[in-house]
């Protein structure tokens, strides 16, 4: 079968010939139609690897033997999304609605599921709640304010660098815009009023690293005798690690908790997504793609595309 094909680690696959896989009794065969280009897939394809060579992807779009339509997930190695023919547990994959296209649901999938199931499982988000989106500017930053507003989000604080972006949200359910590009000090101004005036009930942080510090002492102070901030760390744009005041924690109602595989059980996630993908259209989520055919993904690979989402097609 045709593939994408990861020979060592650091390098872009190449586009060629790989074995057919053979599912187990848990397993089924998908026949695959798009697969997206996530961070979580250049991530995996550029580290190491048991052995080489494999097809890298992480998720994608297909079709059952039966011929339902399907979002998968969690591909056995060494077998990725990225090949014509894929083999997964039977409950990694949920049935698409027949409204929702492959390129979009390939796209939305990993990061409308990081915001979801953020939201959901761990914030246990309640209608009419204030949520801040820290680092809304990127793609799954910009889907979780779509997000956060239709699960029933009264009021959407978003912060980003992107100034451009930043603009944009309030056209997708942004509230408050706050510039990251400031000196810290104004930042930390900036936080503490927002924080001490109006509230905020739940963060979604994408960035960590310097604006996250900033955000968990200013929710550490508004939240001493509140309602608790619940505090979910989802990605480390901005770096790995911080430098957190134990005051922060121990003199607060803040909830400082993280969201991904390790938090929430694989069943569940799955079922996130499930439910991402049921809301997609009636809920108006938007996502910019680009359809690229799976032959070019050498050239394509490290390509940046800014905030459309690379969605290789491969039938």
């Amino acid at each position: 079968m045709k593939a994408a094909i990861v020979l060592e680690a650091g390098k872009p696959p190449v586009y060629g010939n790989f074995d057919e896989p053979v599912p187990r009794l848990d397993q089924v065969l998908i026949s695959v139609t798009a697969a997206a280009l996530s961070p979580t897939t250049k991530s995996r394809a550029a580290g190491k690897h048991d052995s080489f060579p494999f097809v890298p992807g992480v998720d994608g779009i297909g079709r059952l033997p039966d011929g339902t339509r399907v979002y998968f997930a969690l591909p056995e190695a060494p077998f990725g999304s990225m090949a014509e023919r894929a083999v997964v547990k039977v409950k990694h994959c949920v049935r698409l609605p027949d409204d929702l296209d492959d390129v979009t649901a390939a796209a939305v999938g990993n990061p409308g599921m990081s915001s979801w199931a953020a939201l959901k499982e761990r914030a246990r988000l309640v209608a009419g709640e204030t949520v801040l989106v820290n680092g809304a500017t990127g793609t799954a930053g910009r889907l979780a304010v779509q997000i956060a507003k239709h699960l029933g989000a009264k009021r959407i604080i978003a912060t980003g660098r992107n100034p451009e972006a930043l603009r944009l949200l309030p056209a997708v359910g942004a509230d408050v815009t706050i510039s990251l590009a400031q000196p810290a000090e104004v930042l930390e101004a900036a936080f503490q009023e927002l924080f001490g005036r109006d509230g905020v009930d739940v963060v979604l942080d994408y960035l960590w690293g310097q604006s996250a510090e900033l955000l968990i002492v200013a929710a550490a102070r508004a939240g001493k005798d509140a309602v608790p901030i619940r505090y979910v760390e989802v990605g480390s744009a901005s770096g790995a690690s911080i430098s957190l005041p134990s005051a922060a924690l121990r003199s607060s109602a803040l909830q400082l908790m993280g969201s991904g595989a390790g938090s929430i059980p694989i069943e569940r996630l799955i079922g996130a997504v499930g439910e991402l993908m049921q809301a997609v259209v009636p809920g108006h989520l938007r996502i910019d793609t680009e359809a690229i055919p799976l032959a070019e993904v050498e050239e394509v690979w490290t390509r940046e595309g800014g905030n459309r989402r690379i969605v290789f097609m491969v039938a």
